[in-house]
């Protein structure tokens, strides 16, 4: 059971050096050919500064940060643990060279009960600012622990 009291929780996240080959790395994981993601010269045909990232880039520095140290902190077991869901709300582009870093916090333990019994959902939203300090991105997400 996940204590309600961990609402509010605020967890620092690491920096991120957004590169080239983790852009690439991430399109072809998710099996998107759109040239944006490869070539910088079709990016910038489409107005980017660099590589375009894919709209679930953020998963990337999701998980080198934030979400794995909410994990460890409330002692969530691992085989017990769903991924639940996840929203990104960009407020600017994010690109090749970007350091990224912010701040996870928890905004909700919900109590829910199901066919396969009791579990607990734990909602995180983290937000992004780039090196010059400026908002690019809120994550919102969602991990369901079965009981």
């Amino acid at each position: 059971m996940i204590d309600k009291r961990v609402i509010g929780k605020k967890y620092k996240v690491s920096s991120f050096e957004i590169e080239n080959g983790k852009i690439r790395e991430l399109a072809r994981a998710i099996g998107d050919n759109n040239p944006v993601f490869y070539n910088k010269d079709a990016a910038a045909k489409d107005g980017y500064a660099g590589l375009a990232l894919p709209p679930t880039f953020a998963t990337v520095f999701a998980l080198a940060g934030g979400l794995m140290t909410v994990v460890k902190d409330l002692k969530i077991d691992m085989a017990k643990l769903l991924h639940g869901g996840q929203e990104y709300q960009y407020f600017a582009e994010i690109k090749p060279g970007d350091s990224v870093s912010g701040e996870t916090e928890i905004t909700g333990v919900i109590e829910k009960s199901g066919k396969g019994g009791i579990m607990d959902l734990v909602i995180m939203e983290t937000t992004y600012y780039n090196q010059d300090n400026k908002k690019v991105l809120c994550d919102k997400c969602t991990l369901v622990v079965k009981r």
